[in-house]
């Protein structure tokens, strides 16, 4: 599995709910670009001090894409 490392901020434009009234993303904007997720994995929220930030890894039907949400803003760590 080839993991490219990305740490750059994206646009989320759609959003869906999981169990528990839990927001994560459906659709993304990054590089010019459009992705629709069809699956939700795993997901992780984690505080630090007073700061509170979730991961969660989406898939697009091809490929994995591992998200940071922390302050309001998304971050896309990696895709593989």
């Amino acid at each position: 599995m080839n993991v490219t490392t990305i740490n750059s901020p994206v646009s989320i434009t759609a959003v869906g709910f999981g169990r528990n009234m839990t927001a994560y993303p459906k659709r993304m904007e990054w590089a010019g670009r459009t992705y629709c997720f069809v699956d939700a994995g795993i997901r992780a929220t984690i505080r630090r001090g007073e700061s509170l930030a979730s991961t969660v890894t989406l898939s697009d039907g091809a490929r994995s894409f591992c998200l940071r949400q922390a302050s309001g803003q998304w971050t896309l760590l990696s895709v593989c």
